[in-house]
């Protein structure tokens, strides 16, 4: 086996009838989710699309990103999983960089879909409830899965890095499918397994670790397209939930909220938790209210994703992102590059399976990425204790992490410096009770000019994703910089009152 869609085709001959995806009352078995990708397949197959070409998808948690995601890696395409919060440009962007054919968009993003195809010369298909069954109905479905190459590349993964240009993480059939296998074995997946999925599944945690790992052993994914506590919770309880991935925010927001003491979660068997950090009080609060052992991971879009994992049959420490999964290998290495030892901190390294094929058409960041001998270089700072456990002391000097997504300063300050006003521009996460951290800029204006924080915030806004935009923005004469001129982000510090919020 070396295509991704083939799980779907061994748990369809297995459980033809059993839910695959379920959303609310709408239910897909197997059978029904298999035939429907067919038809997708073939819907691509006709517009031209062959193996080895690029298909956006920008769908949010709905049965039709399964459908639409197994339908296009069936005819051997590559899929480019997009937020469907993406404005135009950035639309645009994934697309023209991405060399993509078609666009699968969900009606609801239909303007910046078009807008940004039609920049890109794309061919943009909407996927609205209805219409998008009627017109596969039209189609002559595609019956096999096309054969892969296990070095093949089968999703790229958008992600932006400290240097502001997003980059396209190649990952391959081979990575995904032994990352999934070793999600199965952390997770302790079966067919009786029920899998909340309220992580998004154009990121590699949702898509390898909810879709692709439940789809894998024939169990069900319950959906929640946007994510809210109490419908999670209510969730739980009627579909008697086994399996729950989220990042820490959601976690926080369940326990706080006012159904916490009445939902019934008794099926709950593990939670699994990653993209930023999980506080130990709310693992504990967490566990001893709702049941459910939380598990927490590491892991990047660069490495499909899962690295390091505490473990259900080893000792767990909260804090900790555990120890290196199975045929991966992590270690630390300082500023010249040598092995750090003892209790010193280093930059995590990760070589392995799980390892991307390398960046999209960026030969010079892929060998800044991956040396010689297969380690990739994470940027994020760590240390190992004597049982050989993980903690994390640092992370990527800019990334900031709100609510779970990953959002790269560089992005947010290139769009500032489009503003006639614009001297100097710094964005900086700051800490959030609920969200972890905040986007916030701090700007210099050029002599004379008038605008005002609440502008320069609308126009960030309106040029990218809602997640993305700084809802705290404040003037300064002059930013803090170093000797060579650099601008020092550890010294910018938000004024005590918001001047826009």
């Amino acid at each position: 086996m070396a295509n991704i869609a083939d799980l779907l085709s061994h748990s369809t001959d297995l459980r033809p009838d059993h839910v695959a995806i379920k959303v609310d009352e709408s239910e897909l078995s197997y059978a029904e989710l298999d035939r429907a990708a067919a038809l997708v397949a073939g819907l691509l197959r006709a517009k031209g699309v062959r193996p080895g070409d690029r298909v956006g998808i920008m769908l949010p948690n709905v049965a039709h990103f399964a459908v639409c995601y197994y339908g296009a890696l069936r005819v051997g395409a590559a899929v480019v999983p997009m937020n469907p919060l993406l404005k135009q440009r950035e639309v645009a962007f994934y697309l023209r960089d991405s060399e993509a054919r078609v666009i699968l968009a969900w009606h609801q993003f239909a303007d910046a879909a078009h807008a940004g195809a039609e920049q890109a010369a794309v061919e943009c298909v909407l996927v609205e409830p209805g219409e998008f069954e009627a017109l596969l109905e039209r189609c002559q479905p595609a019956d096999e899965v096309l054969d892969r190459q296990p070095d093949d590349t089968a999703v790229i993964l958008y992600t932006s890095g400290t240097t502001g240009t997003p980059k396209g993480a190649e990952l391959t059939h081979q990575n995904i499918l032994r990352n999934v296998e070793v999600t199965v074995d952390l997770f302790g997946l079966d067919g009786r397994a029920v899998t909340l999925g309220a992580l998004p599944f154009f990121h590699a945690f949702g898509q390898t670790c909810a879709l692709n790992a439940t789809v894998s052993v024939g169990g069900t994914l319950t959906l929640i397209p946007r994510f809210d506590a109490g419908k999670a919770l209510d969730i739980l309880e009627r579909d008697a939930v086994t399996v729950f991935e989220g990042v820490p925010t959601m976690y926080a927001a369940m326990l706080h909220h006012d159904d916490a003491g009445t939902a019934d979660t008794s099926a709950l068997e593990v939670c699994v938790s990653g993209g930023a950090a999980m506080p130990v009080e709310i693992m504990r609060a967490f566990e001893a209210k709702f049941g459910g052992e939380i598990l927490e991971g590491y892991g990047l879009s660069e490495t499909s994703p899962i690295a390091s994992f505490n473990r259900r049959a080893h000792q767990r420490k909260p804090g900790s992102i555990g120890l290196p999964v199975d045929g991966v290998e992590m270690r630390l290495i300082d500023d010249d590059g040598n092995a750090v030892a003892g209790d010193d901190v280093g930059e995590i390294q990760i070589r392995g399976h799980n390892v991307m094929k390398g960046y999209w058409h960026r030969p010079e960041a892929t060998t800044e990425a991956i040396d010689p001998e297969g380690w990739f270089s994470t940027g994020d700072i760590a240390r190992i204790d004597e049982d050989g456990y993980f903690f994390i002391v640092d992370r990527k000097k800019e990334l900031v992490i709100r609510g779970g997504f990953n959002i790269y300063p560089r992005e947010i300050e290139e769009v500032l410096y489009e503003h006639p006003d614009v001297r100097e521009a710094a964005v900086i996460g700051i800490p959030h009770p609920e969200l972890g951290e905040e986007v916030a800029a701090a700007v210099a204006l050029k002599s004379g000019a008038q605008a005002t924080p609440a502008q320069l915030r609308d126009f960030v806004k309106q040029r990218v994703a809602a997640y993305k935009y700084p809802r705290r923005v404040w003037l300064v004469d002059e930013l803090p910089k170093g000797p060579t001129g650099k601008i020092v982000k550890r010294e910018i510090k938000p004024p005590d009152e918001p001047s826009a919020g």
